[in-house]
């Protein structure tokens, strides 16, 4: 692939510039820049390169598809867009626009080496990976599950994107919402206002996250995050040790954040929806200096919102800048930060489901009011620097350094006890009293490039992460004063406030050393072999007030990872791949004896058929995967503790469509089969959906109707339950539309839970959590 692209030599930069008046003023620059151009007769790729080379654009195309092409001169006040179609004209090249700014030049048809997704480009990073502006449900290019640009037809696991585009038609404006749209994962809430959902996909916890590649740890509330900031979320479901490290064989959720543009754009939001939700923000991006060698971005977003409950009442803010400095034509700083602050105040939590008698609780959320001087109040910080390096003979480098902060304040609660149907009395009241300020550092550094072995080009990245987490707060303990007892089951928002007992500070450091290597070998042109592997040394030191400090340690953990893709012609794959399962349990797992549980270890092993169609505009994928753990931690609402299941097995299915069936129809599908068996092969985790079933789809209308866009989808699972309560099959239908008002005002509307199902998002010992009712969000966004 050839990349005409202008980089001017480095001016003495000013770190001023992540100012955000100076972003905001960005915005002053028209969209559509027009320049002077005069361009003789010439080839197309003469031509492509000078025009890069006087605007200052990028401009990617591969240079077999320009050869013999010639274009005729060119002159006049043009944009770069009006420039290229005019260039283009009388050729069947197509021309998309990235969300970088940037411009593709590719073949009509699927043609690998027309967007070849290298390892030239910084993982993540490559042409066609990011989806802004490209109103797709899918993307060209994906690195979560190997470090390694890959298409998703060349990815040997399952993996869903969730595009910008998505994100925003189906309104998931935060990592919560996000993943309870994506294929295969269980989202099961126990509160509202707090934090801690249980994500699942293959029978396991999702702990392993990343932002921009770069593990984070689970201490640093990953569900607060908010998807204003990120041009996408990929989920690589199953192991993924060799990226991760440490992690269970559930999924790795890897954020991507947005990048400044090439071009100036801003855009600016508002929204109001019922339950007395509000929110506004705006998204300003573009170059800070003539040449474009500083570029800028700017995303603030606020919400306040109510719930489907008495008391609720939540702020949530978040702040994101990001600069980019052309250091060189080969070089690239880059600076950032987000802040965001969610303060909740109230809450609703799980309530039993049955009276002492036997007899069925028939409640809805709003029979509770829950106490007022409930919170739970959080604030996460990041700050980041990475230096890109462009090395000769397709090498690259990057290193970056990470600081994140999370610092919450929480007084929270849940009810337990036999409630007498009479008189309502029994339940008692578990208030907990949570502190904790928590801080990682992170370093992660790797080179990527191509190499040549028995004559094929073949790519390898290799490279190493740091981190060190530090965590303190104070151990609460209710006061022997405090009366747990609930007069009145129905009435448990008049209980009395609490007091709590400070024992000293709980502290914990954990660090997680690690180096991994991934190489992909073309052994044919249709066959490739993927081979990694990651060495950690881990080690956690608890520290409790009046007790001996709790020390682990595990050295020289070596985790493998074996893919192999064979290509069957230009649309069909099959895939397989293995990799290894370790993951030491959490400080907080305790068996039923009072020890800590051994480390979770096992196997997993995934094959499956992918396929790409309509010039990769649509992709889709079946799979099959099997999961053998040891040491599974379940836990056990009877017993408040952990149950240890010595050999678990977890087996299914996943089927996923994603992308546009025809032009200006979108759509995305994803069935999963999941059952995870015991040794003795009886069903464990029943909590858990064996069937579930997303499915969204947006239409542009045709003709006169082109400004309205149509769309809808349906969340449904199967039966879940344990012990005394199952709840049956359910599904959710969701609709939205959008129609564009004016060429830079567009209006939309979410209507969620159309029929206004009653259904419990998480069930489990007798306890069920009601999930949301029919609800409403009218939202309009001002580009320009």
């Amino acid at each position: 692939m050839s990349i005409a692209s202008t980089r001017f030599p480095s001016r003495r930069s000013r770190l001023s510039v992540l100012v955000a008046g100076l972003l905001l003023a960005s915005t002053l620059h028209a969209q559509d820049a027009t320049y002077p151009l005069d361009l003789p007769a010439q080839p197309l790729d003469q031509a492509l390169n000078t025009l890069a080379g006087q605007t200052g654009s990028r401009i990617l195309f591969a240079t077999d598809i320009a050869e013999g092409l010639n274009v005729p001169a060119l002159k006049g006040e043009l944009s770069v867009e009006q420039a290229l179609q005019r260039l283009l004209r009388g050729t069947d090249l197509k021309l998309e626009k990235t969300g970088d700014g940037s411009y593709v030049v590719a073949a009509p048809s699927p043609d690998v080496a027309a967007l070849e997704i290298g390892v030239v480009s910084i993982s993540g990073k490559a042409p066609g990976s990011t989806t802004e502006g490209t109103g797709s449900y899918t993307t060209y290019s994906t690195s979560s599950s190997t470090r390694l640009n890959l298409s998703p037809q060349d990815t040997p696991q399952s993996i869903t994107v969730l595009t910008r585009q998505r994100m925003e038609d189906q309104k998931l404006d935060n990592i919560i919402d996000a993943l309870n749209a994506t294929a295969g994962v269980i989202v099961q809430n126990s509160n509202v206002g707090a934090d801690s959902p249980d994500f699942m996909s293959r029978g396991s916890r999702i702990n392993n996250f990343q932002i921009d590649g770069v593990p984070t740890s689970s201490l640093l509330s990953n569900d607060l995050h908010s998807t204003a900031i990120y041009d996408r979320v990929e989920v690589v479901r199953g192991a993924s040790g060799m990226m991760s490290g440490l992690g269970m064989p559930s999924a790795t959720v890897n954020l991507i954040r947005k990048r400044p543009t090439y071009e100036p754009q801003a855009n600016l939001t508002a929204e109001a929806g019922n339950w007395q939700r509000y929110g506004s923000g705006m998204d300003v991006s573009g170059p800070l200096n003539e040449s474009g060698s500083i570029r800028g971005r700017l995303v603030a977003d606020y919400k306040h919102q109510h719930a489907w409950v008495d008391r609720y009442e939540q702020d949530y803010f978040v702040l994101y800048g990001v600069s980019e400095f052309d250091l060189s034509d080969t070089t690239l700083l880059t600076l950032g930060f987000s802040h965001l602050t969610r303060d909740s105040n109230s809450q609703f939590r799980a309530t039993p489901l049955f009276f002492s008698n036997g007899q069925r609780i028939n409640s809805s959320a709003n029979d509770y009011k829950w106490p007022e001087w409930l919170h739970y109040d959080q604030e996460l910080n990041n700050a980041f620097v990475s230096l890109e390096q462009q090395f000769g003979s397709g090498w690259s480098g990057k290193v970056e350094l990470n600081y994140t902060q999370n610092e919450y304040d929480a007084l929270v609660t849940n009810i337990r006890g036999a409630i007498d149907q009479a008189t309502g009395t029994g339940a008692t009241l578990w208030p907990s009293r949570w502190i904790s300020n928590s801080e990682q550092i992170g370093l992660d550094a790797y080179a990527t490039g191509s190499f040549s072995l028995f004559g094929r080009e073949h790519e390898l990245i290799t490279g190493l992460t740091l981190s060190d987490l530090w965590a303190k707060g104070p151990s609460m303990g209710l006061s022997p004063s405090y009366d747990r007892n609930i007069p009145n089951f129905y009435d448990v928002g008049a209980m009395p406030k609490p007091e709590f007992i400070d024992y000293g500070n709980n502290v914990r450091n954990e660090y997680q050393y690690s180096a991994y290597a991934s190489s992909r070998f073309q052994l044919t042109n249709s066959t490739s072999l993927l081979l990694g592997s990651r060495v950690i040394d881990w080690k956690r030191v608890m520290e409790y007030p009046g007790a001996e400090d709790v020390r682990s340690r595990e050295s020289g953990v070596f985790i493998p990872y074996v893919g192999i893709v064979q290509a069957l012609d230009d649309t069909w794959s099959l895939y397989a791949s293995y990799t290894k399962i370790f993951q030491p349990q959490d400080d907080y797992v305790i068996e039923y004896n009072g020890t800590p549980l051994k480390p979770e270890e096992g196997i997993s092993y995934e094959a499956g058929i992918k396929a790409s169609f309509n010039d990769g505009r649509l992709t889709s994928s079946l799979s099959v995967f099997k999961n053998e753990q040891e040491n599974l931690a379940v836990w056990n609402n009877d017993t408040f503790m952990y149950d240890v299941s010595d050999s678990a097995t977890t087996e299914g299915v996943e089927l996923e469509l994603n992308g546009e069936l025809a032009e200006g129809w979108q759509f995305t599908s994803g069935y999963s089969y999941s059952v995870t068996t015991d040794k003795d092969n009886e069903r464990i985790l029943t909590r858990l959906p064996r069937h579930n079933l997303k499915t969204f789809t947006t239409y542009r209308m045709p003709g006169a109707l082109s400004k309205l866009t149509i769309g809808g989808g349906m969340n449904w699972q199967s039966r879940i339950g344990e012990g005394v309560y199952w709840q049956g099959s359910y599904a959710l239908v969701n609709l939205m539309a959008r129609y564009e008002i004016t060429e830079n005002l567009t209006g939309s509307v979410n209507l969620n839970n159309l029929f206004d199902k009653e259904h419990f998002t998480s069930v489990s010992s007798g306890y069920g959590f009601h999930g949301a009712p029919r609800n409403f969000m009218f939202s309009l966004k001002y580009s320009y």
